[in-house]
């Protein structure tokens, strides 16, 4: 379609809201996934939920894609944008509509920044648990799009877990409300569905979170280990006590290295791994805890055990952590950051096998990760400007997503799909479970027009990449051939 004349056709939208020059479409090229660009056709930026149901409805009458974004600090190129669609930023809806204290609520617009709940809540004594990396930067919408999780989702669950409704709106411009203040509803569990369901299925403009009680006490152990096989055998050794920790991260040399100069964290440079385990509750649970977590931890092979000091030593082991990713990024050109989840029982041999891959490959990896619940963040370090440098990188990251398959986990934990895994979803999933994605998708956007080509695959692409069943030469659901 003509996009002066599609342009024209936005009657309820300011133009203050619609970017169109190409310097403006610039910074919207990409999401967190630099590696991937795409200038998009056209940026709409609306402001009232009515703008946004304007908007949907006139793509749905002219056939024009779209794709919702938040801040875009997503990392699988979920909102990599479309040459021939609509770029639908959700930036302005930034407000916290309304903080229930009584029932532990906050029903807050989708452009609202994770952080900003905690933020807005603290002096009540409440907080929101999902806390992503990026919770500095990244929206709430965009964190129930991809189901995000964060350091401490092993004992408090991933996004889905802590959120009560959404409102969205569908590809015809209908509002629909999921869930509720209540404990449970009738009906199928479409929250569920639409949590990591990456723009596929609807467009976000409101979500109401779930808040819990401020801990009474945190405290967080950080132990050194000479070899990362060791301390992934002590992360099934402290949770087969039936300790849950708040958090259980681990990082390897490389990645413990850059944190330390990055941030000053206390860590030691000299460890082949040191894993940081929190416990929070009560004052006398947490003591008794920690206390537990330390013989386990030094029964298990660590080299030194060391407990937080104080308030500030536990927010500097914690920010190590958190700035991790950036950290490592001044180490190489370029990372591919992978995200992978895997039985815990397996942490030792995935983390060799990728240590052999490396060499075979000729590129290093930074391994951070979320270990108590077996969710791997392989950074690989490349240099996008030697020639081959990323495809080499990209197929070294399919073949640690396959890895991850093979020992009964799945191609992600937090990043979703997007662009970047679609060709191992045909790994993960067969013929008759695809046939089902797409027959949801098909339920709720019969022409395919909300973000095309992302976290599932068409049968088509699958029967190319040689992972999907076919019968003399056609698909089995030719139906189903365009989506």
């Amino acid at each position: 379609m003509d996009r002066d004349a599609f342009i024209a056709g936005l009657h309820d939208l300011p133009t203050r809201c619609i970017l169109k020059d190409e310097a403006e479409l610039r910074p919207y090229e990409c999401d967190g996934l630099s590696a991937y660009r795409q200038l998009p056709w056209l940026v709409l930026i609306p402001e009232t939920v009515e703008q946004v149901q304007s908007v949907l409805r006139h793509c749905h009458a002219n056939k024009v894609p779209v794709v919702a974004r938040g801040a875009g600090t997503g990392l699988s190129g979920g909102a990599l944008p479309l040459d021939n669609g609509v770029l639908l930023s959700l930036a302005k809806f930034n407000r916290i509509l309304d903080i229930d204290i009584p029932n532990r609520l906050a029903r807050v617009q989708p452009g609202v920044r994770n952080l900003a709940i905690t933020q807005a809540v603290t002096a009540h004594g409440l907080y929101y648990a999902p806390d992503p990396s990026s919770q500095i930067a990244c929206s709430i919408g965009g964190n129930v799009a991809e189901n995000a999780g964060g350091v401490h989702c092993l004992k408090y669950g991933l996004t889905v877990h802590n959120i009560a409704e959404l409102k969205l709106i569908t590809i015809e411009g209908e509002r629909l409300t999921l869930g509720g203040p209540a404990l449970d509803s009738a009906g199928y569990d479409l929250l569920a569905l639409l949590t990591g369901s990456e723009g596929l299925l609807g467009v976000i403009v409101e979500v109401t979170v779930r808040l819990l009680p401020t801990p009474e006490q945190a405290q967080v152990v950080l132990a050194a280990f000479d070899d990362v096989a060791a301390a992934g055998q002590a992360v099934a050794d402290i949770l087969s006590q039936g300790i849950l920790p708040a958090g259980l991260e681990l990082m390897d040399t490389l990645a413990v290295r850059a944190a330390e100069d990055f941030v000053h964290a206390g860590y030691p440079t000299d460890a082949a791994a040191i894993l940081l385990c929190e416990v929070d509750g009560e004052q006398h649970e947490v003591d008794a805890q920690i206390s537990k977590v330390s013989q386990l931890l030094k029964a298990s092979g660590a080299r030194e055990v060391r407990r937080a000091r104080d308030e500030a030593e536990r927010l500097r082991f914690w920010a190590g952590r958190k700035a991790a990713f950036p950290a490592v990024g001044r180490l190489s050109p370029d990372y591919y950051c992978m995200d992978g989840t895997i039985p815990r029982k397996h942490l030792g041999k995935v983390l060799s096998t990728i240590a052999q891959w490396s060499e075979e490959y000729g590129l290093r990896v930074a391994n951070v990760f979320h270990a108590g619940d077996g969710n791997l963040h392989p950074l690989i370090l490349y240099d996008a400007n030697q020639p081959g440098e990323l495809e080499r990188t990209e197929a070294f990251g399919a073949r640690i997503l396959e890895l991850c398959i093979e020992v009964g986990g799945v191609i992600t934990g937090e990043h979703g799909v997007g662009v970047e895994k679609i060709d191992q979803m045909c790994v993960q999933f067969n013929t008759a479970e695809l046939q089902q994605f797409h027959a949801i998708k098909q339920a709720f956007d019969a022409d395919g027009l909300l973000n095309p080509g992302k976290a599932v695959p068409t049968l088509a692409r699958c029967a190319e990449f040689g992972r999907l069943h076919v019968h003399q030469g056609k698909l089995p659901f030719p139906e189903l051939e365009r989506f």
